[in-house]
């Protein structure tokens, strides 16, 4: 089981996740809403812990946008003490659960493993952004209907991307996701990848690198996240 827990105090944020860990749960850290969202994004969470009060992107709405994006998690808010009225909030914003703070150790994990149980939902088979469409059933790929050739590596490349909906995604990050073994940065795997992808997209360019911090999908989002085309 994969767990992210966001908050924006690093020190709870990581002894949370220290336990976590040490009852056998993999538990990854975000110390705000649009970092959570970014690594959301890239997919691979079964529950989400996350902090209501935080402070920027509020965690209200880092939990609309997860269920608007079909993140494809569960949700575990942590509401403050004195906040009854919003816990009945929280599970109508989409939230699958609610734990008021402070709490135990062990009542974190009965409600994180209870939610681990429960089954994912199926992404959309169909995903498509900016007029690019991977169907990832068959392993087809298209722009603006124009099929796409693409190496398996590339087509992995891409709809990592195209999950990501326009939030930057960092070269090690796209190793992680799509190289089955461990591939260093250094030997240049993503940048030849994305130069034949690239090319292959056409024009006008699709794909655009973010200097010190990774690569994205130009353009909006189609809305919706994906189709059952």
């Amino acid at each position: 089981m994969r767990v992210l827990v966001v908050k924006d105090e690093e020190s709870l944020a990581e002894a949370i996740g220290a336990g976590l860990r040490r009852d056998a749960v993999t538990a990854e850290t975000a110390r705000d809403g649009r970092e959570a969202l970014a690594k959301l994004r890239l997919g691979g969470y079964d529950v989400l812990v996350l902090d209501r009060d935080l402070p920027g992107l509020h965690g209200e709405e880092v939990c609309r946008q997860v269920i608007g994006q079909r993140l494809l998690t569960r949700v575990l808010m942590l509401t403050s003490p004195g906040t009854v009225h919003h816990r009945p909030d929280a599970l109508g914003l989409g939230a699958d659960d609610y734990l008021t703070k402070p709490f135990t150790h062990e009542e974190l994990l009965a409600r994180v493993l209870a939610l681990g149980r429960r089954p994912r939902p199926v992404p959309a088979p169909v995903i498509a952004h900016a007029g690019v469409t991977v169907d990832t059933a068959r392993g087809l790929a298209a722009r603006d209907g124009r099929p796409l050739a693409l190496s398996h590596t590339e087509l992995g490349v891409l709809e990592v991307l195209l999950r990501a909906r326009g939030a930057v995604v960092s070269g090690d990050d796209l190793i992680e996701e799509v190289w089955e073994e461990h591939t260093s940065y250094r030997t240049n795997a993503v940048r030849v990848t994305l130069g034949t992808l690239r090319a292959k997209l056409g024009d006008p360019p699709l794909i655009e690198t973010v200097p010190g911090a990774g690569f994205r999908m130009a353009g909006g989002p189609d809305g919706g996240g994906g189709t059952d085309g």
